[in-house]
C-alpha cells in the first residue's frame, strides 16, 4: 500500500489528486493483479472471505511432510507436524509455524460469533480458530486448501524455505537430483538467493561457476504479491532483480558462492548498477538458513576489510522472502541473446 505523507501528499492535492485517490488506485491494480494470478476460487476465499467445500478441495487429506504457505504472499504459516484429520473435510492444525504469522479477527458474519484467521503479512482470509482442537492449547486452526501453497520438505530449499528444514529432522536433509542422466540419483544441494543489478548479467556469470546446478532468475524482496517486469522495473514494488542459484555444496562452498558474487557487481553502489539505477537493482544476499546468515556476514566483513573497495560495502543481509520466477523471456537471456545488454564482468 502506497504512503502518503507531508510534502509528497500536499503536492498530489495541488494537482487536485488526494492520496485518498491513489491509495485506491493502488488497491485496484493489486486487486486486478490478484485476479490474473489467483483462481477464481482462490480469489474468492483469500479477498472475499469464501469458503470451500468440505472433503473436495486439495489438502484435506494430505499427509506429506512440508510447510502451507499463504498462496497469495508465499509467507509460511502452519506446517504438517501440527496438521491433523479433524473430520470436517477442511485442512485442520494445532497450531501456526510461528506466532507471528497469523492475525486472529472476531467474525460476527452468517449469525454466529466466530474468530477469523488472516495471513499477518498477505492480509489473506484463511478460515477461523476453535476451541476445540486436540493439542494443548485445545485449539482447531480450521483452514482453507485455496488459501494455501503446500512446499513438500523436499523442495524447502529450492523454494528459499530452507530455514524450515530442520524443523523436519534428516527428512529434508536431502533432494532429488535435476532430471536427465543420473536421474535416480540423490544428490545433496543447496539454494543461494542472490541480487546484484540486472539479473541477466548476474545469472550469465554465476552459471558458469563449478557446482552450480541451475540457475533461475526472478523477483524478491518486495511486500506485492506476484509482480510483473512492469512493476518491478517502476521501483515501486520493493522487490530485487534477483537470481535463485541451486549448487552443489560439495563442489561448491556457499561461502565461495558469495565471493564470486562480490566479484561480479560492485557492492560499494547502493540502488544501482552500471546504468540501471533504483531499489530493484540493490545488492542483496537473501538467506535461507542460519548457517547462511553467518556466512554472509563473515564474507561481507572479509570483502570490507580486503582493501578491494575504496567506498563501504552497502550490500543487504536479509532473510528470503516470496520467490517470483520471472517472466520467461528473461530466463536465459544472454544465452539467447549473446549481444544483449550486460554492465556485469569479473574483478579480480
Amino acid at each position: 500500500m502506497v504512503r502518503l505523507f507531508g510534502i509528497a501528499a500536499l503536492a498530489l492535492c495541488a494537482f487536485g489528486l488526494a492520496a485518498g485517490d491513489v491509495m485506491a488506485d493502488t488497491k485496484n491494480d493489486r486487486d486486478e493483479e490478484l485476479k490474473k494470478r489467483l483462481s477464481p476460487l482462490q480469489y474468492k476465499v483469500t479477498q472475499q472471505c469464501g469458503t470451500e467445500a468440505p472433503f473436495q478441495n486439495e489438502y484435506w487429506d494430505n499427509h506429506r511432510a512440508g510447510i502451507y504457505v499463504d498462496v497469495v504472499s508465499g509467507e509460511p504459516l502452519f506446517s504438517s507436524l501440527d496438521k491433523f484429520d479433524s473430520g470436517s473435510g477442511w485442512p485442520s492444525f494445532t497450531k501456526p509455524i510461528s506466532g507471528a504469522s497469523v492475525v486472529e479477527k472476531p467474525d460476527a458474519t452468517h449469525g454466529m460469533v466466530r474468530t477469523e484467521v488472516r495471513s499477518g503479512e498477505g492480509d489473506s482470509h484463511l478460515g477461523h480458530v476453535f476451541n476445540d482442537g486436540p493439542g494443548p492449547n485445545g485449539l482447531r486452526y480450521c483452514i482453507n486448501s485455496a488459501s494455501l501453497r503446500f512446499v513438500p520438505v523436499e523442495d524447502l530449499d529450492r523454494e528459499g524455505y530452507g530455514a524450515y528444514r530442520k524443523l523436519f529432522g534428516d527428512a529434508g536433509s536431502a533432494t532429488p537430483a535435476p532430471s536427465g542422466g543420473q536421474g535416480s540419483a540423490l544428490a545433496k544441494e543447496e539454494v543461494a538467493v542472490l541480487a546484484g543489478g540486472c539479473f541477466w548479467g548476474v545469472e550469465e556469470l554465476i552459471r558458469k561457476l563449478p557446482g552450480v546446478i541451475a540457475t533461475e532468475v526472478g523477483y524478491t524482496g518486495g511486500s506485492f504479491p506476484f509482480p510483473s517486469y512492469e512493476k518491478v522495473s517502476a521501483g515501486t514494488s520493493g522487490h530485487a532483480e534477483s537470481v535463485r542459484v541451486v549448487f552443489d555444496p560439495g563442489q561448491l562452498s556457499y561461502a565461495d558462492l558469495l565471493r564470486y558474487f562480490f566479484r561480479l557487481h560492485d557492492p560499494t553502489t547502493k540502488n544501482r548498477q552500471g546504468n540501471d539505477r533504483g531499489t530493484q537493482y540493490r545488492s542483496v544476499i537473501f538467506y535461507t538458513t542460519p548457517e547462511q546468515r553467518q556466512a554472509a556476514e563473515e564474507v561481507k566483513l572479509e570483502v570490507e576489510r580486503s582493501g578491494k573497495w575504496r567506498d563501504p560495502v552497502v550490500t543487504e543481509v536479509v532473510a528470503a522472502s516470496a520467490w517470483y520466477p520471472a517472466e520467461d523471456y528473461h530466463q536465459d537471456y544472454l544465452q539467447r541473446n549473446p549481444d544483449g545488454y550486460t554492465c556485469h564482468f569479473l574483478r579480480d
